[in-house]
């Protein structure tokens, strides 16, 4: 599982934050390295550095292999709140789409072995 990490011009920790963020989402989203291809996390201020509350926004999207993108957002008053609050929807995601997966991998189907359904 790839992490990579995203910042607007308006987001300060450079290097440090980029490294603070992948060793987070790596060690929150373990238990979906096999199923995970690839995280991205964007981190960007909405009001452009202006100040005010809960203007940082973390967004986390999740790509699942052969499968469409996850994602979760949240804001924060700093990026660390946001970042945690974005982890933590994106982990009930991933774990209810696994799951979904998992439900219809495991479903027995209720047509009969030619191909009809009883009944029809």
């Amino acid at each position: 599982m790839q992490v990579q990490v995203q910042t607007d011009d308006h987001i300060q920790g450079g290097e440090t934050l980029i490294q603070w963020a992948q060793q987070e989402a790596t060690a929150k989203l373990e238990r979906f390295r096999e199923y995970l291809t690839r995280v991205e996390i964007f981190f960007s201020d909405t009001n452009a550095g202006k100040g005010g509350v809960r203007d940082k926004r973390c967004v986390i999207e999740a790509r699942p292999a052969n499968h469409q993108p996850l994602s979760a957002q949240a804001d924060g008053d700093k990026v660390a709140d946001a970042f945690s609050a974005a982890l933590d929807k994106i982990i009930r995601v991933v774990g209810d789409d696994q799951e979904r997966l998992r439900a219809k991998q495991g479903h027995e189907t209720i047509r009969t072995p030619d191909g009809h359904i009883p009944g029809r």
